[in-house]
């Protein structure tokens, strides 16, 4: 399996999208770089494409998504919340990622890049 990501055999990790210069292009979790997909999910089950083993991570937590020309969270109704640099996002709504945006799921950290 490649380095560069641990989604690569799920359908959506199949279809990476090509990123501009200077644009989020991947997340780090667990010290793996991650490349970015058109949607990654995140939660403690293993259907997920960002396994999170964690007591405090819902089976299904969040998501991250691309719209457009951006990538965007989406907390899934978790149990515990989703924190975007320290703060609760509200469940059920977009908010932007940047680079050196720090996702907390569960006590773990995922760092956009």
């Amino acid at each position: 399996m490649p380095e560069t990501t641990i989604v690569a055999s799920s359908p959506v990790g199949q279809q990476l999208s090509e990123i501009k210069k200077g644009e989020l292009s991947f997340l780090m979790f667990n010290k793996k770089k991650i490349a970015l997909a058109a949607e990654i999910t995140v939660g403690r089950d293993s259907d997920n494409n960002v396994l999170v083993d964690n007591k405090l991570a819902s089976r299904h937590h969040c998501v991250i998504q691309k719209i457009k020309d951006a990538y965007f969270l989406k907390d899934e109704n978790s149990t515990n919340g989703t924190f975007l640099n320290g703060s609760r996002i509200p469940p059920d709504k977009y908010v932007r990622l940047n680079p050196g945006d720090r996702i907390t799921v569960g006590g773990e950290t995922i760092v956009m890049s």
